[in-house]
């Protein structure tokens, strides 16, 4: 599914035999475009803001806090949009 959204930037922070961790970056709008997680994973939001969420079930918005935590398990496929109208960060943990 093709877009005109701006491109999330995802900085690679660690990579090794046990996890990923990646910061993703958000201007206003901006998506990470639609991926499917391989490996379990763990989001630390940097910060307070809300995120869309577009699934192949639908869309829905998630409330998050900076420094609230949320685990979810591999095989996730989605789309991330900062729906905010300022910028946007979170940390992302890969457990391999």
């Amino acid at each position: 599914m093709a877009s005109n959204r701006p491109k999330a930037e995802a900085v690679l922070q660690v990579e090794n035999d046990r996890v990923i961790i990646t910061e993703w970056r958000f201007a206003p709008g901006a998506e990470t475009g639609w991926h499917k997680h391989g490996y379990d994973y763990i989001v630390v939001p940097g910060m307070k803001g809300s995120l869309l969420l577009e699934t192949t079930e639908g869309e829905n918005i998630a409330e998050l806090d900076a420094g609230q935590s949320y685990f979810r398990p591999a095989g996730v496929e989605h789309n991330v949009v900062n729906a905010n109208d300022h910028a946007f960060s979170f940390v992302e943990i890969e457990l391999k």
